[in-house]
């Protein structure tokens, strides 16, 4: 799951994303509002964080803009501020949620998490994705089947979180990197595909019913054994 952050105190940004790494997320910082919309209109992200006051352009109108132009991403507002008028003007411009510094970093996660569970236009949003005889867990990023479990790496987790979401749908090479390794990623472009083994030695041995096919100069897509 991608997530952009904006946040112009460097050194809490840089904690924030290490946190968010931490707990499997893939996260872009950006540093005022104008770098902050400069990735949002290049990017597809599952959440954004925007802290209200950034130099160039506030959250606010970050906030504003993105409406404006029907992207119904979902969005927190973070800020220092915690008078009600704020928060009021938050929310009515658009704002999923809201959370005041300092926080706990265990709150934002669970507000990530409400967040982007409730967002609309998600093929599945439970936080347990099914297909088949394996079950991923995407709060725990256990991957199990009737006979056996794995815990997996943050990238394993995530790529394969990508294709339990869009079943039967092939996703280009192009896209998993976007949306796994980052718009600034200087991963080469057949990390995907060691990755995708890792899965697939995964799966063969959880006896999986489902695999992961490759389709030539297309894609990937996740297909039940037939």
């Amino acid at each position: 799951m991608r997530l952009l952050l904006a946040e112009d105190e460097r050194s809490l940004s840089k904690a924030i994303v290490t946190i968010l790494k931490k707990n499997n997320y893939t996260v872009d910082a950006a540093y005022d509002g104008e770098e902050a919309l400069a990735y949002i209109e290049t990017n597809e992200y599952d959440g954004i964080i925007l802290d209200i006051m950034m130099p160039k352009l506030d959250g606010i109108s970050v906030l504003q803009k993105i409406r404006k132009s029907g992207n119904t991403v979902p969005v927190i507002m973070l800020t220092a501020k915690s008078e009600i008028d704020d928060k009021v003007l938050g929310l009515d411009s658009g704002a999923n949620d809201y959370l005041t510094k300092p926080f706990a970093s265990r709150e934002l996660l669970a507000r990530i998490r409400a967040m982007t569970r409730n967002s609309v236009g998600t093929p599945q949003t439970d936080s347990r994705l099914q297909m088949g005889n394996i079950t991923l867990d995407c709060a725990s990023f256990e991957l199990s089947s009737p006979f056996s479990s794995f815990t997996l790496a943050n990238k394993e987790f995530q790529l394969l979180e990508m294709l339990m979401r869009n079943p039967h749908q092939i996703i280009s090479a192009e896209q998993l990197m976007d949306k796994i390794w980052g718009f600034d990623s200087n991963a080469e472009s057949n990390v995907v595909w060691t990755y995708i083994s890792y899965l697939r030695k995964k799966l063969a041995a959880l006896n999986a019913d489902v695999e992961i096919k490759a389709r030539r100069g297309a894609g990937y897509s996740l297909e039940k054994i037939q």
